[in-house]
């Protein structure tokens, strides 16, 4: 069964809100205490107007944008990106995709569970789509991240030995 999707497609605007809560919520998650994510005082001490997001945040969202996308069983394999601007309270960050690539790839091992198939069922490898999607985000100051996000896409249905 061949996949919905075509290099070139563009995946619909995710426009997040980038809140003090957020920002600071995200450092916490991500364990990175430098005080430039959560205290104003000490980001502009050091040169900063406000606090800013941190990248492991900004990753954690690109992925999100693209598992929102391409659905619960869509497997991040490698994300890359870069940041520029920063994302400071108050703005919007808006993420923005393009299927770059897609490829055949082997789903095993680990493809297919064993809940995929009855008990007396050989569950073969899965053959499954990889995608490759050029990722833009963007706020009020210009472009903040840019990279590529490579997932794995399963095909709707497991292919049975025998079958």
């Amino acid at each position: 069964m061949t996949p919905p999707y075509r290099v070139g497609d563009e995946l619909p605007p995710l426009e997040i809100p980038v809140t003090r809560t957020l920002i600071v919520a995200g450092a916490i998650a991500s364990r990175d205490y430098q005080d430039v994510h959560h205290d104003a005082a000490s980001a502009r001490e050091k040169g900063s107007p406000d606090i800013f997001m941190n990248i492991l945040t900004t990753n954690g969202l690109v992925g999100r944008y693209i598992t929102d996308h391409f659905g619960p069983t869509a497997v991040l394999r490698k994300v890359a990106i870069r940041l520029g601007a920063p994302n400071y309270p108050g703005d919007v960050l808006r993420l923005t995709g393009r299927i770059t690539e897609l490829r055949t790839a082997d789903a095993s091992p680990g493809g297919a569970s064993s809940a995929d198939a009855s008990s007396d069922e050989v569950v073969e490898a899965i053959e499954a789509i990889e995608a490759v999607v050029q990722v833009t985000g963007g706020n009020g100051i210009g472009r903040h991240v840019t990279g590529t996000v490579a997932v794995t896409l399963p095909e709707p249905s497991v292919k049975r030995a025998g079958a």
